[in-house]
């Protein structure tokens, strides 16, 4: 009988956790420059940030159950919960890599997927494929929108936004059904409008995804000293402000989402306006 030598024991390797708690590792410098490794995640941004992606996921749900009064609120609640999460991380020191990225996450859900899925579901249905596409179109210059800033970030000048911002774009999508539906016939689709307003309608879902993905500049208020102090009669403009916006919602916040939208391409236009009447005055100087 031989006899066979005694195998040592192998040795189990199990994960030190079943739950992704601390696995996150992010490398950040300090205030001198250097190197410093953070385990975890920061929780205070990262809530705002999760109620942003539920929100837009409510929104979704809502659409696809013919709540759209309902979905397209809950998009402008995405909006103020998505400026509050930034805001919070700056104030607080709690900007990280981990927190930019799940916050482009969560505004593809909020302002790409869920704007496109209310149009689709309020009006763009009765197209059928061209209203599939349109819907597609938006969700996807969204994405590329998205991506694209990423990129951008610490190279463009912070006060312009290249391209029309998602949120705002959603804000158009979702303030024109919002402002419909509140119309003094409430509960009316898209489907029942006359249908030159259905294919007016798309092609403003279209413009708004493709104005996303354009070069055009929009001014992107970030240069607004918000903790300085300001004269008392700016106090008396602000409120007058939310008196208005409070007055009539859904009309007013797609007024004001249009003329932002409308505002890039109309400097656009006046900057080259601009330059041709300069190179037609260097033209007849040289002349």
């Amino acid at each position: 009988m031989t006899e066979h030598p005694e195998e040592e024991p192998k040795k189990s390797v199990e994960p030190e956790s079943l739950l992704p708690i601390d696995e996150h590792v992010e490398e950040v410098r300090d205030a001198e420059g250097r190197k410093v490794r953070h385990r975890g995640i920061y929780l205070l941004p990262n809530l705002f940030t999760t109620a942003n992606l539920f929100a837009g996921f409510y929104s979704i749900i809502n659409a696809v159950n013919g709540n759209f009064y309902v979905a397209a609120a809950t998009v402008f609640v995405a909006m103020v919960l998505d400026s509050l999460d930034g805001r919070v991380a700056r104030l607080t020191n709690t900007q990280s890599a981990f927190g930019a990225e799940y916050d482009s996450l969560s505004d593809m859900v909020a302002f790409g997927l869920a704007p496109a899925v209310l149009a689709y579901q309020w009006a763009l249905s009765d197209l059928g494929n061209v209203g599939l596409t349109v819907a597609f179109i938006f969700a996807a210059c969204a994405a590329l929108r998205l991506a694209r800033f990423n990129t951008q970030i610490g190279k463009v000048d912070k006060r312009w936004f290249i391209g029309l911002a998602s949120p705002a774009a959603a804000g158009v999508v979702a303030g024109w059904v919002w402002a419909v539906w509140a119309l003094d016939e409430p509960g009316i689709r898209g489907t029942e409008l006359p249908f030159v307003l259905v294919m007016l309608f798309a092609l403003l879902v279209a413009l708004a995804g493709l104005l996303m993905v354009s070069n055009i500049k929009y001014y992107s208020f970030k240069d607004l000293d918000l903790k300085g102090r300001v004269p008392f009669v700016a106090i008396l403009i602000v409120v007058l402000i939310f008196a208005v916006v409070f007055s009539d919602p859904p009309r007013i916040l797609l007024l004001i989402f249009l003329a932002y939208a409308a505002s890039g391409p109309i400097q656009y236009l006046m900057q080259l306006r601009r330059r041709k009447r300069v190179s037609e005055n260097m033209g007849g100087s040289v002349d």
